[in-house]
């Protein structure tokens, strides 16, 4: 390590800041207009889904899309493989 090692170029941090910026915006106007039940919703979901089968919290996904001009509830559960519950 030489002495002016800090003067080399180093990757582009404004564009990595800026990506990552995107990355939140385009989150917080999906979930903008979402109702306000859907986080109870996930909740509730996966109390119920955890009587019968250990999962962490992040495996219930609930999210509101449009199809046309129709709503559509997207619910997603990821469920444990059968061999790890077994095991």
């Amino acid at each position: 390590m030489g002495l002016f090692d800090f003067l080399k170029t180093k990757k582009n941090t404004a564009s990595i800041a800026k990506e990552r910026l995107r990355i939140i915006v385009a989150q917080e106007r999906s979930s903008r207009g979402a109702p306000d039940y859907l986080p109870l919703l996930q909740r509730e979901l996966l109390e119920v889904i955890r009587k019968y089968v250990s999962v962490d919290v992040d495996a219930v996904k609930v999210d509101l899309a449009k199809d046309g001009d129709h709503d559509v509830l997207d619910i997603s559960v990821c469920l444990p493989d059968a061999r790890e519950s077994a095991a």
